[in-house]
């Protein structure tokens, strides 16, 4: 006898559930090791057994991570009220190296474009390039030219949370605003975010606009950013972008077992532990940051200057989270306290 139609689609939806509720549940299992090869040959050990089944006395840098797991572990229990399933929208900033067995959630303005030029290489799509300096900062950010989470079927994504290892890069959250607001927002060649969103910030919370700052956008004040930032309306309309969308919003390590938590203030040597688990570290290097044009706390400091404590206070609760999860603290240069 036929199933009526609601029994039917009800039916599915409780598949579709049970589904993602073993995704869920697998992405927060400790490390399967990767599959042997035919005739019982063992595989090169993998990133994920070199961090959990090293026989090796733990090192300073081991310990140091961690410490950082256990720290967001922690805070996710004491801070995380509602547990929720992922959905393939939770992987896209999630890169794959089948290669090597690696799984890196790119945060943006948190050393994300060396990271993705330096899988290329690992992966092979770099083409001739094997220095991933030689590649240019835009072919790095090419939709494609990376293979994400979100790509792969269900049972794919299992097996690739449960035996890769996965890896995050996070920055003192302020900092990241503010280097994001620098990067976007005062660079003249930015016009594309100048447009898209420099014209509807100064639409909205500039009084008495002039028709170019209208049309251009190329003008807005770190006050007026924030001003959009925490206003309602905001997030109401649309999605943050990925440069000030929360770290937690795009890579969600409540619910990905995060093996690796690298920290951009310790970015050298965080960016070697991984190289150095993948067994690459011999045959790449992770690029050198110029620390002439980075946005220090100091610098931070001065872009909060002008902001009222009531918006300061506004914004550090919606990053709230970021610093929170990964252990930062609140910046002494905030009046609200």
């Amino acid at each position: 006898m036929k199933k009526p139609k609601g029994i039917r689609i009800l039916s599915a939806l409780c598949l579709g559930c049970f589904i993602m509720v073993i995704f869920y549940f697998n992405s927060s299992l400790k490390p399967e090791p990767l599959g042997e090869q035919s005739g019982g040959q063992k595989t090169r050990r993998s990133p994920l057994q070199a961090l959990y089944e090293g026989d090796q006395v733990e090192s300073p840098v081991q310990a140091i991570h961690q410490g950082r797991r256990e720290l967001l572990e922690e805070a996710c229990r004491s801070y995380t009220r509602k547990r929720r399933v992922l959905i393939p929208e939770d992987l896209k900033h999630i890169i794959v190296d089948d290669k090597h067995g690696l799984l890196y959630c790119y945060v943006p303005k948190v050393a994300c474009t060396n990271w993705k030029r330096v899988l290329m290489v690992l992966t092979g799509v770099s083409g001739d390039h094997k220095d991933p300096l030689a590649i240019p900062a835009n072919e790095a950010h090419v939709p494609g030219n990376l293979r994400t989470l979100s790509e792969y079927s269900n049972s794919q994504i299992n097996q690739r949370l449960r035996s890769y290892l996965k890896f995050i890069f996070v920055r003192e959250p302020f900092e990241r605003l503010v280097s994001a607001y620098r990067n976007k927002f005062t660079r003249s060649y930015n016009t594309a975010f100048h447009k898209r969103y420099g014209t509807k910030i100064v639409r909205r919370h500039r009084a008495d606009p002039q028709p170019e700052a209208l049309e251009k956008g190329n003008d807005v004040s770190f006050e007026e950013f924030v001003y959009y930032l925490v206003d309602p309306a905001t997030q109401r309309e649309e999605p943050f972008n990925e440069h000030w969308e929360r770290v937690h919003s795009l890579c969600h390590p409540c619910l990905i077992h995060y093996d690796v938590v690298g920290k951009y203030e310790t970015l050298e040597q965080d960016s070697r532990y991984v190289l150095q688990l993948a067994g690459v570290d011999k045959q790449i290097r992770f690029p050198a940051s110029s620390k002439s044009t980075r946005t220090t706390g100091d610098m931070a400091a001065s872009f909060f200057q002008n902001i009222s404590p009531f918006y300061q206070k506004k914004l550090y609760n919606l990053y709230r989270m970021d610093f929170l999860l990964f252990n930062y603290t609140v910046p002494a240069y905030l009046k609200f306290r």
